[in-house]
């Protein structure tokens, strides 16, 4: 064997080596960052706690009478808006394996098609600075944390406006049924008149105006009975159903347990609702992404190693032009754009006290929604005690007299006509007040993040992955710790 087929030889094990190694470096490493994916023995939960919720659910059947309770259970299974909400906080957790991972390694080949037969075959792989891929699956996790409070706000929200629907569909049923009652008693009223008129003791006008009326009550009742459709069709298509699927009447409201003091409330406001919850993550997503962008004034490493192959017959030059060269590779960027990683830095800070100033206008907003909606609710009671206790029986025993002092020829007929539409306006009155309270107590369970007895599951998302700095609730949580400390500004220009 020549010398040269000798080292040529020899080089097969070498390539083979370095090629090894290479690939084996590149396979650690990729190890390596996905160990800061996941939690050790534990794979981030999908938002159906283990499930996937690619599947669409198969819709659960209510019961002939449905409750409130039924329908928010239907509504955590199959609103559109909510599954949207789910889908989209499951795809923000599959970023977070993908922003810790190594870009794909490199493998190019070359061959010279015109001159001596050469050919070489490289294998690389480039490597963001140290703790680039940390911080990168960071910014994803938060990002991940902020999809699953969003989750949670859809949920709270779903329930709101269904319950907002619920009520007025209730509020109309009663209108209904109160509206009939009054028909029947301008009915008797015109009986009356008839009776009265007939026996010279009231003129002819009182017929025409108890006629009059009962027109316009028949009409009121046909305006309120043709809202039911539409009515219905806001419930089924917050429900995810057919828009002309039949909805019984609600019976009635849910027992109202007086809410807790408006401090406790504020306190709840604070700590449970989930849009300052993805607010905090938010900022605690910029607080990350200020660090990612520092990151960008170093460069990235890039680790390759050649072959090269020559053709003895076609060149020349001596023994060792025949020799078949291994070479290692190590190349970096050059971040030399100062100006432009900068303004990069710039951005993110720019971000991050943008995110603090919005969670503080979320805050004050929520807070005096908040406020707003048990001043309502207090007001709504207040009506409720008002009008049943007071109003109503002062409405009936008014009608009561005034027919009796039509009947003996004291009273006009326009009295009693009066009398009868006050007593149906405080009616009305009365279970509107019902269904506004009814409503509001919604909107502060939903305001605080109350969890209801039943409906969409609650949100119970990603835990921090292992190795990632804490979210908001664990150390430097609150926006009072974020801004210009803990490293928001380290990143210096």
């Amino acid at each position: 064997m020549s010398s040269v087929e000798t080292r040529q030889a020899s080089r097969g094990p070498a390539v083979l080596l370095c090629a090894l190694a290479l690939i084996a470096f590149v396979i650690a490493g990729a190890s390596c960052a996905e160990r800061h994916v996941q939690p050790p023995k534990q794979s981030p939960p999908t938002p159906d706690g283990g499930a996937s919720v690619s599947a669409t659910p198969a819709p659960a059947a209510l019961p002939d009478e449905p409750t409130l309770d039924d329908y928010l259970a239907y509504a955590g299974q199959n609103s559109p808006a909510l599954r949207a909400a789910r889908e989209r906080w499951q795809a923000a957790i599959q970023r977070i394996s993908q922003e810790r991972a190594l870009p794909d390694p490199m493998l190019s080949y070359n061959r010279d098609v015109q001159g001596p037969e050469e050919w070489e075959v490289m294998l690389s792989q480039t490597f963001p600075w140290f703790g680039t891929l940390r911080l990168r699956g960071d910014v994803a996790l938060q990002e991940a944390l902020m999809a699953q409070q969003e989750y949670e706000a859809a949920r709270l929200d779903t329930v709101y406006r269904f319950k907002q629907e619920y009520f007025d569909y209730y509020y109309l049923a009663h209108s209904i049924a109160v509206t009939e009652e009054n028909i029947q008693l301008v009915t008797s009223l015109e009986e009356v008149a008839r009776q009265e008129y007939t026996g010279g003791r009231a003129p002819q006008s009182a017929v025409i105006k108890a006629q009059i009326e009962l027109e316009k009550l028949r009409d009121s009742l046909r305006e309120l009975t043709e809202q039911r459709t539409p009515a219905a069709a806001k419930l089924n298509a917050i429900l995810g159903r057919d828009p002309g699927a039949p909805l019984p009447w609600p019976k009635d409201l849910p027992d109202d347990s007086k809410p807790a003091s408006a401090d406790e409330l504020i306190g709840q406001l604070r700590a449970g609702n989930p849009e300052l919850k993805s607010l905090d993550f938010a900022i605690a997503n910029a607080v990350r992404s200020v660090s990612l962008a520092g990151r960008s004034r170093y460069p990235d490493l890039t680790l390759g190693v050649k072959y090269m192959s020559n053709d003895s017959s076609m060149t020349t030059g001596g023994a060792d032009s025949d020799e078949n060269p291994v070479m290692v590779m190590l190349s970096i960027n050059l971040p030399v754009w100062v100006g432009k990683n900068r303004a990069a830095i710039r951005e993110a800070r720019a971000t991050l006290e943008s995110a603090i100033a919005e969670r503080a206008d979320r805050e004050n907003m929520l807070l005096a929604e908040l406020k707003m909606a048990l001043f309502m609710y207090e007001d709504a009671g207040r009506k409720i005690t008002l009008y049943k206790d007071t109003l109503v029986p002062q409405a009936e025993q008014s009608l009561k007299v005034t027919q009796q002092a039509f009947t003996a020829g004291s009273a006009d007929f326009l009295d009693l006509i009066d009398a009868q539409r006050t007593l149906l306006d405080i009616r009305l009155m009365a279970e509107r007040a019902l269904a506004n309270r009814a409503q509001r107590r919604a909107e502060i369970d939903m305001l605080v993040g109350a969890q209801p007895a039943s409906g969409p599951p609650p949100a119970s998302g990603p835990p921090p992955a292992s190795g990632a700095s804490p979210a908001p609730g664990e150390r430097n949580a609150g926006p009072g710790n974020q801004p210009g400390a803990g490293g928001v500004h380290s990143e210096r220009d």
